[in-house]
């Protein structure tokens, strides 16, 4: 059997992992022709069927998907292989990817990535903005970024940035007319600004108070789920709108929103980068960690 060439595995794991030979296509950057043919092609010197294919959809066989777990392992391994080759040219280079949420993305954005470009700039920041909690090594990330609550206890974290906080906010125009609340309590008789979470459900908006939490199912005529909307959403006088604080700041300091309910907000969380500690870590995560030590907090 002739062995298959690099090219053509490293095609499959694209197939396999994204179902589609379009999207495996775009980030390989060739045609989905070329890859259908290079993939029956290596179906045909393996002797076996590695992939599902309808009109529709591609998914991998039993034979696919033991193939697939396997060279993603081998693929990681040569990539560090050969990033560990490109610190003897005296500047580390390579792409590390990272996947975060949104509120942790413009965290990085502004106070990491400006450091990453100066410092190290033959390294690629991939930065993919997730707000599902998602297994960054079967993602095929370097690591992720989450509040440290949220963290995988087998997972090594870094915290940086500043603890993230959240706030309850109006419009003047809006609490005017309705009122302010004095509790969370006083929420069922408001219009709330909904936040649908990635995974298709309404988040419930969490307070506590001396020891006191409570969690509210905030009702009202606008669900949206991205923070700036939201935010929006709350200086056109819609409602009540649950974000992070740094989403509302400009608007509060400019007089466009007030907070409410302050006291009954939660101790902002420290976000943290995070990775698996069973790994090699790859020279680019390594420096973009190094990064991260230098810039975070000591408080």
């Amino acid at each position: 059997m002739m062995r298959p060439s690099l090219n053509d595995l490293t095609a499959f794991v694209a197939v396999a992992t994204h179902r589609s030979f379009r999207r495996a296509a775009d980030e390989l950057g060739t045609a989905p022709s070329t890859l259908s043919h290079a993939m029956r092609g290596l179906e045909d010197r393996l002797g076996v069927r590695l992939l599902n294919r309808t009109t529709r959809s591609v998914s991998p066989t039993e034979a696919g998907f033991e193939l697939l777990s396997r060279l993603q392992v081998a693929l990681a391994s040569l990539d560090e292989a050969l990033d560990a080759v490109t610190t003897f040219r005296g500047q580390v280079a390579g792409t590390v990817r990272i996947n975060a949420p949104r509120v942790a993305a413009a965290a990085l954005v502004r106070d990491v990535l400006p450091r990453m470009v100066e410092r190290f700039p033959d390294v690629t920041v991939d930065l993919v903005v997730e707000g599902r909690l998602i297994d960054i090594v079967s993602g095929g990330f370097d690591a992720g970024v989450r509040l440290i609550g949220s963290i995988p206890k087998d997972m090594i974290a870094v915290p940086f940035a500043s603890p993230i906080g959240f706030v309850c906010v109006a419009s003047p125009a809006y609490l005017h007319r309705a009122g302010e609340p004095a509790t969370p309590d006083d929420l069922q008789r408001h219009r709330c600004i909904g936040h649908r979470m990635p995974s298709g459900r309404l988040y419930r908006w969490e307070f506590k108070r001396a020891g006191q939490e409570l969690t509210i199912d905030a009702n009202g005529p606008v669900v949206l789920d991205d923070e700036d909307l939201m935010v929006e959403a709350a200086v056109q006088g819609l409602g009540i709108a649950y974000v992070a604080s740094w989403a509302a700041e400009a608007a509060i300091a400019e007089g466009r929103l007030r907070r409410v309910l302050a006291t009954w907000m939660h101790e902002p969380e420290r976000a943290a980068v995070y990775y698996p500690g069973h790994r090699v870590v790859p020279p680019a995560l390594r420096v973009f960690l190094d990064v991260i030590r230098d810039i975070r907090p000591t408080k």
